[in-house]
This record gives C-alpha cells, structure tokens and sequence, in this order.
C-alpha cells in the first residue's frame, strides 16, 4: 500500500450549524450530498471533493481523539481572501514563508481547530 493523498478531515462540531457556516463563509466550501448516517453531520466540498467531514460532538459512539496542531489547505487570492475574513471579523495571522511568495494565513474555526491557508502571491 502506498498512501497517494490527504482525503479529508473529520471535525466533531460543537454547533453544527455554526462551524459549517465558518467553512462555507471564510473559506468558500460548499456543503453537498452527504450518506444517510444515522447520527448528524455534514460534508463541505473543496473542487469537487468532500474535503471536511463534520459530525455533532455529542453523536453517540464518536470520541475525541490526539492531537492535532491544524490543517492546511491551497488557496488564491490573497487579497480578496484577507478582506473576507476580516468582512466577517475573523481574526487571523499572516506571515510569508521566508524566500519564497508563499503566504500564510493562520485562523481557528468556530471549534478551535487552527487553518491555515496558503497563498502564492504573484
């Protein structure tokens, strides 16, 4: 077996509604066609993907687990996206990864998970 790529991460959401409003509004995900589980969630999709998986904190027989520092994520359009997040009053740090145009923009969503995003600028 050779692992090929990140297929998505799962968050336990204290307030569903909540959190994937975060990840449609700050970070343009969509929510889409998610299976019929018998316990409640949401699946928001990057491209095409279900990238972010989400489910209520309380669902029965689902236990935190590790530790998790953040999640990445590729992104464009660094202007636009600093004046989204500050739009919708999302606190964030930036920083550009030394010798290169690549810059990162560091915010929590609404669970306290940190994202960061990364953006070529040209």
């Amino acid at each position: 077996m050779t692992v090929t790529a990140l297929d998505h991460y799962t968050i336990a959401a204290g307030d569903l509604d909540r959190t994937v409003a975060f990840y449609e509004n700050a970070l343009g995900l969509v929510r889409g066609k998610r299976p019929d589980f018998d316990f409640p969630g949401a699946w928001l999709y990057a491209g095409g993907r279900p990238v972010v998986h989400l489910f209520v904190a309380d669902a029965p027989n689902h236990a935190k687990t590790g530790a998790l520092d953040h999640i990445a994520f590729r992104a464009d359009g660094l202007d636009a996206t600093r004046k989204r997040l500050d739009a919708l009053g999302i606190a964030y740090r930036q920083q550009t990864v030394p010798g290169t145009n690549l810059h990162q923009l560091f915010l929590h969503d609404p669970d306290g998970l940190r994202i960061e995003l990364n953006i070529e600028a040209g």
